[in-house]
């Protein structure tokens, strides 16, 4: 078992990685959470179809009661009804601040089970069992919890880490092929601002179906270089944003469009091909690595076009995006292929869009 520990004082925790390792969910809880009585789980309508019951039966051999509630599928779960729902649910299960909230399911259902632990009861213990390639190599791994409003994506949120991470590669097999290419994009995202070998790699393979038999391997080599910038910056205030790659204008793809057309990681491919081409031509980004980007991507299909809708909402979304400090966008471009930096602008920035 490949074990990564996220070293951040009394918020230190560790993130498994092997196939099969669903079937020790309840072990690894009980192990890291031994006083909890009850367990709380949140998972979504795709995956209660596949192995929802079978991690609930799991978690309850080890004596505890597990409640387990079912949020549609998709990205506009993540709102402030869904949320008081849950809420409501918590306190019919009698959850306690010794006991724990499971996420079990994709970024959605990581990001509003872990801001709704962070919250309740003023925060209980929270475990983060992600089951799509996106919130594997990703979203569960940082502690940014957070939910959407109509003006803008993760607009409510907080810094809330989770006890453990359970990730069972085996898992990624029950997922449709847009949704694994939807993480792969984040996957390339690792690749282009930290990890040119990786970028490599993802280049010299014949297409996703054989970089399969490599995901428990790209999990971790992503999910390490996540730990190494979070360490180095827990709340996101300085070398963390660059983590944030292609997303400004990934984000404002999603809200503009009503989290329908684009999943995030089609949003965040479509940003890392148009902010490299802004970057490029102005000098910013070595010559030639926006081809080579944009190969890459069409080599994986994903998209790369900006789709056909207002700039000025698209803009308008940009001017909420959470790095902007001190009247400041913080943008993250590429110097080359493999390491990133953030360049202080504004939204004019993206008037060539």
């Amino acid at each position: 078992m490949k074990t990564i520990i996220v070293n951040l004082g009394e918020n230190t925790y560790p993130i498994y990685i092997e196939s099969a390792l669903l079937e020790s969910a309840g072990f690894l809880i009980r192990r890291h959470i031994p006083n909890a009585k009850k367990i709380f789980i949140v998972t979504d309508s795709n995956v209660i179809r596949h192995y929802a019951m079978s991690v609930k039966e799991t978690i309850a051999k080890e004596g505890v009661e597990v409640t387990l509630k079912i949020i549609k599928a998709g990205e506009k779960s993540k709102n402030l009804n869904v949320l008081t729902s849950l809420y409501n649910d918590l306190v019919e299960a009698k959850i306690t601040r010794s006991d724990a909230i499971v996420a079990l399911g994709g970024g959605v259902v990581g990001d509003l089970a872990g801001f709704l632990a962070s919250t309740y009861l003023r925060g209980v213990k929270f475990v983060q069992i992600p089951t799509s390639l996106l919130a594997q190599v990703d979203s569960s791994v940082g502690g940014k919890v957070a939910i959407d409003l109509p003006a803008g994506k993760n607009l409510v949120g907080s810094f809330y880490h989770p006890s453990l991470v359970i990730v069972d590669p085996t898992v990624l097999g029950t997922l449709d092929k847009r949704f694994l290419r939807d993480g792969l994009a984040e996957v390339i995202k690792y690749a282009l601002i930290k990890d040119e070998e990786l970028f490599n790699i993802l280049n010299n393979v014949e297409d996703i179906e054989k970089l399969e038999s490599s995901f428990a391997e790209i999990i971790y080599r992503c999910c390490n270089i996540k730990k190494e910038i979070v360490e180095m910056d827990e709340r996101d205030t300085g070398e963390r944003m660059i983590l944030n790659f292609g997303h400004t204008i990934g984000h404002a793809i999603e809200t503009v469009c009503g989290y329908e057309e684009y999943t995030h990681g089609e949003g965040v491919s479509i940003g890392m091909n148009a902010i490299t081409g802004i970057s490029e031509e102005m000098g910013l980004t070595v010559s030639g690595t926006h081809k080579k980007i944009l190969q890459l991507l069409k080599k994986y299909e994903l998209p790369t076009e900006m789709p056909k809708i207002n700039k000025e909402k698209i803009l308008s979304v940009m001017q909420l995006d959470k790095k902007n400090l001190d009247s400041n966008l913080n943008v993250v471009l590429l110097e080359k292929i493999g390491k990133a930096y953030i360049y202080k602008t504004d939204v004019t920035f993206f008037r060539g869009l």
